[in-house]
């Protein structure tokens, strides 16, 4: 969804995984063993975010809220969905912008500018950590994110590679949804094309296609 605004996507070719191994930057047992070298990972990401701006995939679903109630459902970290306008967005896997402590899970502060550092601590002395579901980690927002999917009259699926669950397995439960779409420019939207109508092109385009036809 964010890889038209200039952020790296995980799983494609050149991706972030292409540099650094999920087992190094994103468990628990990374940050453990190396919290240095997760930190970093991390502020880069947030250095990258903070130069990037929302892209037309992300307005479209801004100006679909003219007529219908959205609810957006993210496994990205980013804020470019807020940043678009979009009122309602459950973030599945965490936000970049935001950190926790290692001690509590709760309360929730803003990310520092610059990121975090070895040392950075809640007032409670725990060492803070970015606001991030790890691999391994349980998913805090599922819950809120499988009412909305099981409830809802239209379902998008834009910009996953529906690899990864337990957010994959929201596809199989909007079994409500009268209008199923699924944008994506390779074949895995293709191999669902029994119960989606599958756009074959890229996000930003892809959804102004579906937002216009909604909107008419």
């Amino acid at each position: 969804m964010s890889a038209e605004s200039g952020l790296k996507t995980f799983r494609d070719n050149g991706g972030l995984w292409d540099n650094h191994r999920v087992e190094d930057v994103a468990t628990p047992e990374a940050w453990a063993r190396n919290p240095e070298l997760v930190l970093r990972f991390y502020n880069e990401r947030l250095a990258q975010l903070r130069k990037a701006a929302p892209n037309a995939g992300h307005l479209a679903l801004k100006e679909l809220e003219t007529k219908y109630e959205v609810h957006i459902i993210t496994q990205n970290v980013d804020d470019l969905h807020e940043r678009a306008g979009s009122s309602r967005v459950v973030h599945l896997h965490g936000q970049l912008l935001k950190c926790r402590s290692t001690v509590h899970e709760s309360p929730i502060y803003d990310m520092p500018m610059d990121g975090l550092k070895l040392g950075d601590k809640c007032p409670a002395g725990g060492q803070l950590r970015p606001h991030i579901v790890w691999f391994g980690e349980l998913v805090p927002a599922m819950d809120e994110a499988i009412a909305l999917v099981t409830e809802a009259d239209i379902l998008i699926i834009v910009g996953t590679s529906l690899s990864v669950y337990p957010a994959a397995g929201l596809a199989e439960m909007a079994r409500n949804a009268n209008q199923k779409f699924i944008v994506d420019p390779g074949e895995q939207g293709s191999r669902r094309s029994g119960e989606f109508i599958h756009i074959h092109d890229r996000a930003t385009s892809g959804l102004k296609k579906i937002v216009c036809q909604l909107l008419s």
